[in-house]
């Protein structure tokens, strides 16, 4: 008879450890981030695809990121990312006014915000006397030769912040 209670008593004993085991597993993956989460820190965009005077619409921590090439013709800034010989805008595209979507006109070479009339210049610079009182900000960024990656700070992303030509997103 003791063998037979002995044996039950192992049965639960087994049983509950492995009830516990599930249950600490279940707790442990809800705890972790979603993939979808971890996906949205980084996002690594190819500079080769960007075409001149053309916007690129991205995607990062679910906001828009403008990425364009500038054109020959196009005035240089201090705010432009240059990777060789080329320059280009990457800007947060959400207008620092009201947080609405801007669009861009290639003819003009310029970026109207519909809500106020706001205007940004190709660079991502504000035009004077409108309501955006600070340009387009730039994510933070890094480069690895024509690669971009969004999220990670590099020393581009650094300068653009010790000089003022960007807010820290």
């Amino acid at each position: 008879m003791s063998s037979r209670r002995d044996f039950m008593g192992m049965a639960l004993g087994g049983f509950t450890a492995l009830g516990s085991i599930g249950a600490l597993y279940a707790m442990k993956k809800s705890w972790d981030p979603l993939p979808s989460v971890k996906a949205a820190g980084f996002t690594t965009i190819d500079l080769t695809d960007a075409k001149e005077n053309e916007i690129t619409t991205k995607e990062w921590r679910g906001k828009p990121i403008f990425l364009m090439k500038k054109s020959k013709d196009m005035k240089p800034h201090d705010r432009d990312i240059v990777v060789g010989e080329d320059r280009y805008l990457v800007n947060v595209g959400l207008c620092t006014h009201l947080g609405c979507i801007p669009s861009y006109k290639p003819a003009e070479k310029e970026f109207l915000c519909a809500c106020h009339g706001g205007k940004f210049d190709a660079s991502g610079v504000n035009l004077p006397n409108l309501p955006p009182v600070v340009p387009l900000d730039i994510p933070p960024f890094s480069i690895s030769g024509t690669k971009m990656v969004l999220g990670g700070t590099g020393p581009e992303y650094e300068k653009l912040l010790a000089d003022g030509l960007t807010r820290k997103v």
